[in-house]
């Protein structure tokens, strides 16, 4: 199975994109701006959304993706998240002032939006793979996830500081390929890093001790105006682990 890195910054400008991958052809994992990066026949192939969380970098596109393909799908699209997530899509983006409610377009019993409600435990599988939402913490409710393909797996952490529970379900996958991890800000803002709940090279540093196995690390959500300060903090640990920047359009197969 392959999956697309459509975006990967914490912010916009140039080339930078917020975070969306595409698994396979039909499955997006989060919806930030990188979801530009699909063309036509490509948006209109996606089947399921799964969000890590609400956050409008993470769920920008979704509503410019239903509307652009609205009148080429014969069968909704499923948004799966947190129940706390899809309140926030119902109450602060598909409410008819902000964008139109697609769930209810164009008909109540025929929308174009589906909401699936998934929680910590359950699993979806679709086209050979099966994807799990893992624990985390942020400021709002949030998940990440484990992918798994019959040959290995991923995991991305989301929005997150990682934790005990986070640690405990990585630890446990036989055979992982790699694990996406955001670390936002550089060390000099780790203050503000801890009140928004996002790493920092230094808390990247603690956190990467509970990871047992060898696997490759792939940072990811670094903020465009420190990122090459946060990636020479990042390269500076002492760290057991084989750590590099997530790449925008590269492709990781699992």
């Amino acid at each position: 199975m392959e999956l697309r890195v459509l975006g990967c910054s914490g912010g916009i400008g140039g080339s930078n994109r917020t975070t969306a991958f595409l698994l396979g052809q039909h499955v997006l994992i989060d919806a930030g701006t990188g979801v530009g990066e699909l063309n036509y026949s490509e948006l209109c192939a996606i089947d399921h959304v799964f969000l890590s969380h609400a956050h409008l970098d993470h769920v920008a596109c979704l509503p410019m993706l239903l509307d652009t393909v609205f009148s080429a799908r014969k069968a909704p699209v499923t948004v799966y998240g947190l129940p706390e997530t899809i309140a926030v899509l119902r109450q602060h983006l598909f409410n008819w002032h902000l964008w139109p409610d697609f769930s209810k377009i164009p008909s109540a019993e025929e929308g174009i939006l589906r909401y699936q409600s998934i929680s910590l435990g359950s699993t979806v599988t679709l086209d050979g793979v099966s994807v799990s939402p893992l624990p985390a913490i942020h400021t709002i409710p949030a998940i990440g996830y484990r992918l798994d393909s019959p040959e290995s797996s991923l995991v991305y952490s989301g929005d997150t500081v990682g934790g005990a529970e986070f640690w405990a379900a990585v630890n446990a996958i036989p055979r992982l390929r790699g694990l996406i991890i955001e670390t936002a800000f550089a060390n000099h803002e780790a203050e503000l890093a801890a009140q928004a709940k996002h790493l920092c090279p230094a808390t990247l540093a603690h956190e990467l001790q509970g990871l047992q196995c060898e696997t490759e690390v792939l940072i990811t959500h670094l903020k465009p105006a420190d990122s090459g300060r946060t990636l020479r903090e990042i390269r500076a640990l002492d760290s057991r682990h084989s750590i590099r920047p997530l790449l925008q359009g590269e492709t990781i197969e699992f």
